[in-house]
Parts: structure tokens; C-alpha cells; sequence
């Protein structure tokens, strides 16, 4: 580990030399290339320097128990002892700054929620879990784009897509990709029965055009007059915009905006995404099974997570993590949850590195 790091600090430091060329400043985009690069490594190279400070401590500390003066080697003692604790936290903090990093942690994502097994109960959890993004998102001071939405009669959602851009999203947000499935009893059910019911979560890093080139040949573009619950009219001109890829025949829809052209350039990002999704997970198929991100078709029994309403509790069956706190989740305090999440496959990682 310890040769690996020096190779990376050895790398900070010419990123840095490159930095304050000259030269470099003439070439935006091969200077932004360069310092995101740098910036990637900068809270390796601190850790380092910090574990290689304390680590020259410790020896000057031994080196103080030799001394005649009893004060000395007991001020020695002392130190010894918290420098050794603060080095076995940097080694771990090290251990995990080196796993390889996933390529998409950076990115912002599309989340896609859809009403599965359930009926009207799944549209109305659906839009629960709408809202415990959306909530969650604003607590990190993220931005929150609805891309598409189809809206039930009753204040449910068959399904909607969003985007969420801020710093880190996808490392937070990409184990939510699953079955949720929900245990309450519905507000139509008057005998109290508890029932069951799933909702679907697809999580994609958002991609750009030149991670995903679109060719319009590929396209089939229709359009078509919007139209919301009970068939009532969003608008009178033919603004949904509905794509379809023809050599993967992926289909995207859009219609929430009265503009044919924003629809159009939304429906374009989900395509991407999910064309990016798609490309990466044939070139890296391991690394979706262990990301188990994989969506099934809605049945209650493919599910990642249970929340259950009648006891107050939410069970994440992938890490056999519960929390008896429901409601407060489901208002957007997701932090402790995803903490477990990334605790776990990072454990995962690093059992797999030796």
C-alpha cells in the first residue's frame, strides 16, 4: 500500500507543476483534465502526509523512552499511545481513499420511479418515495428536475423521472436501485387489512454527449398532444415528445413541459443515461452484480428494501440493516441508511483487495 501511495503523491506533484505551466492556461479543456485529476487525488495525498507526519512522531517518541528523565518517557508514554490510535485510523482511512473508484461517483443521476404490484396503493407509494428524494436532495443542497411524470386521479404516480445534480449524488444515490416494497393498510381499505405492495427504483448516472454520441439516423421522433389524469388536456398543441432508439428500441416519453423542444431535450438526457447504463454494464458486468442494482419486474418478492408501516419500520434486506424510524425517513432523513449502504460495499472492497 505504502509504494502505491508514494506513486500517487509523486503524480499530485507533477499534476501540480503541470498546474502552474504556462503553457497549460492556453488549453482550457486539457487544463480542467488536469486539475479535476489533481483534485481526485488531493484528500489521498493529505492523508498520506498526515499518516507519514505521525509515523515520524511515533519514532521520536520511542526514541524518548530512552531517556533518564522518568517525566520525559512518561510524556512519551503518553503520546505513543494516541499517535498509535491516530495511525491505525489514517491507515483505514487510506485503505479505503485507494479502492478503486467508480467512474460515476461524481455524476448526478436519473432516478425513475414506477408503480409495480399493488394497483392504486403502489401509484401512492410511488409518490411517497417522490417525495423522500426530493426532501432528501434539498437537505444536501441538491437540484431536483422532474424530467417526466404521469400522475394517477388520486395523488399517486404510475411513474416519474427525475434528475438530481450536486456533488457526489450517484456515490449516495446508486444502491436506491431495486424493489421497494411498502406494507401498510391503504386509505381505501376499510376492514384495516394490511396490504402489500411494490414500487420499482432505477437509478443512472447522467451522461454527456461525449460519453454517449446519439446519431438522429437511430431516432424515431413522434410527437403528440399531452394529457394528464382522467384524460383531461394538458394543452392544445401536439408538445409530448416520445423517442425511440431503434438499434437498442429503447423508448423514452416526455410531457411534462408545454415546449415540443424542452420535452424533446429531456427525453434526450434519459435516453443517454440509460444507453450509458446500458454500454457500461456490458463492458463491466461484474461490477453490476456486486452493485446489485439490477431491477426486476415489480414483484413483491424481488424486493431490496421493506417498509413497513404498522411497526414503524424500514429493512434494507441486501445488508440485513433495520431502522425503527419510518416516518422520519420517508420525510427525507435518509442519511443513516445510505451511511450503512456505503459502509458495507466498502467493507465488501476491501475484503476483496486482501
Amino acid at each position: 500500500m505504502l509504494e502505491k501511495l508514494a506513486q500517487v503523491e509523486k503524480r499530485f506533484v507533477e499534476l501540480e507543476l503541470l498546474l502552474a505551466d504556462p503553457g497549460l492556461l492556453g488549453n482550457q479543456k486539457e487544463y480542467s483534465k488536469v486539475a479535476k485529476e489533481r483534485s481526485d487525488l488531493e484528500e489521498v495525498v493529505s492523508c498520506y502526509r498526515l499518516w507519514r507526519k505521525v509515523d515520524h512522531e511515533i519514532e521520536q517518541n520511542k526514541e524518548m523512552l530512552n531517556e533518564k528523565d522518568e517525566a520525559i518517557r512518561d510524556m512519551a508514554k503518553e503520546e505513543l499511545s494516541a499517535l498509535r490510535i491516530q495511525k491505525e485510523d489514517l491507515e483505514q482511512r487510506l485503505r479505503l481513499l485507494i479502492l478503486p473508484k467508480d467512474p460515476n461517483d461524481s455524476k448526478n443521476v436519473i432516478i425513475e420511479i414506477r408503480a409495480g404490484t399493488g394497483g392504486e396503493e403502489a401509484s401512492l407509494f410511488a409518490s411517497s418515495l417522490f417525495r423522500m428524494y426530493n426532501r432528501y436532495a434539498e437537505s444536501q443542497g441538491w437540484r431536483v428536475e422532474v424530467l417526466n411524470s404521469n400522475p394517477t386521479g388520486l395523488g399517486g404516480i404510475k411513474e416519474t423521472i427525475l434528475l438530481i445534480e450536486g456533488r457526489g449524488v450517484y456515490s449516495q444515490l446508486k444502491f436506491e436501485g431495486g424493489v421497494h416494497r411498502v406494507q401498510r393498510v391503504p386509505v381505501t381499505e376499510g376492514s384495516g387489512r394490511i396490504h402489500t405492495s411494490a414500487v420499482t427504483v432505477a437509478v443512472f448516472p447522467e451522461a454527456d454527449e461525449v460519453e454517449v454520441e446519439i446519431d438522429a439516423k437511430d431516432l424515431r421522433i413522434d410527437v403528440f398532444r399531452s394529457s394528464g389524469p382522467g384524460g383531461q388536456s394538458v394543452n392544445t398543441t401536439d408538445s409530448a415528445v416520445r423517442i425511440t432508439h431503434l438499434p437498442t428500441n429503447l423508448v423514452v416519453t416526455c410531457q411534462d413541459e408545454k415546449s415540443q423542444h424542452k420535452n424533446k431535450s429531456k427525453a434526450l438526457k434519459i435516453l443517454r443515461a440509460r444507453l450509458l447504463e446500458r454500454k457500461q454494464e456490458e463492458q463491466h458486468s461484474e461490477i453490476a452484480a456486486t452493485r446489485k442494482l439490477m431491477v426486476g419486474s415489480g414483484d413483491r418478492s424481488e424486493r431490496i428494501r421493506t417498509y413497513n408501516f404498522p411497526q414503524g419500520r424500514v429493512t434494507d434486506h441486501r445488508i440485513n440493516f433495520t431502522l425503527y424510524k419510518l416516518e422520519r425517513l420517508m420525510d427525507g432523513e435518509l442519511g443513516e441508511l445510505i451511511n450503512a449502504l456505503l459502509t458495507h460495499y466498502q467493507a465488501e472492497a476491501l475484503q476483496a483487495t486482501g
